[in-house]
């Protein structure tokens, strides 16, 4: 399989008229085919069934310097995966593409692989640190949206617990920027923590939540009871 055999498969499946939708709902300038991301699942699923890893590696590379945003979403997908062994390419891969960033739909998928890759590691997070002083917005959203699953343990153990708090000193540092998807990345990380470590969700609120946009400050206490 070669970035051009999946970008045809791409191509192939693609609605007629939705490339101009989407265009309009991302409104980032870039060629956009009119693929579903449910179709482009499926299409990945086949595709790393069929190919090694190596050549998973360079697939991904391929799509994603096509610049096109399913293929972009496709080259997240190729590495979405819980175990990979070896998986230091893979991590390196994905966080190469983190300063390519511009909008939040690639950035996510790209997300979703780099929390598994985090969780099979953590030891990575030294890197993520350094993402949450950069001047790029998408950077320093990454490092709170690809530490998500810190959020969600609900029988933490010790290790994770200072990777919680790790993470809300990171969010802590966020609270006066004043961009939108960074406030909204703060509020979310907040909301989702609160599902199941409210105590320290209610504390985070009220060191910092004065200098939360209202909006986000809403987003962190919507589960609060």
């Amino acid at each position: 399989m070669t970035p051009e055999m999946a970008l045809e498969a791409l191509r192939a499946a693609a609605t007629p008229g939705k490339a101009a939708e989407m265009a309009a709902y991302h409104k980032v300038p870039r060629d956009y085919l009119g693929v579903a991301n449910p179709v482009i699942d499926d299409l990945t699923k086949v595709w790393r069934k069929e190919i090694t890893l190596d050549q998973r590696l360079e697939l991904a590379r391929g799509l994603w310097d096509s610049n096109i945003h399913e293929a972009r979403i496709a080259a997240a997908k190729l590495l979405t995966q819980a175990r990979i062994r070896p998986d230091t390419e893979v991590w390196a891969l994905i966080a190469s593409w983190v300063p390519d960033f511009d909008g939040w739909a690639i950035a996510d998928h790209v997300a979703i692989a780099g929390q598994k890759r985090l969780l099979a590691d953590p030891a990575r997070l030294d890197q993520v640190e350094g993402w949450t002083t950069s001047d790029h917005l998408w950077t320093k959203r990454a490092a709170l949206v690809m530490t998500l699953p810190w959020t969600k343990q609900n029988f933490p153990k010790p290790a994770e617990l200072a990777t919680r708090d790790r993470v809300l000193g990171w969010a802590a540092t966020y609270v006066d920027d004043p961009d939108w998807f960074i406030q909204k990345a703060v509020g979310w990380w907040l909301r989702d923590l609160s599902k199941h470590d409210p105590d320290r969700t209610r504390a985070f609120l009220d060191a910092h939540g004065d200098r939360m946009r209202p909006s986000a400050r809403k987003e962190a206490a919507r589960y609060l009871p």
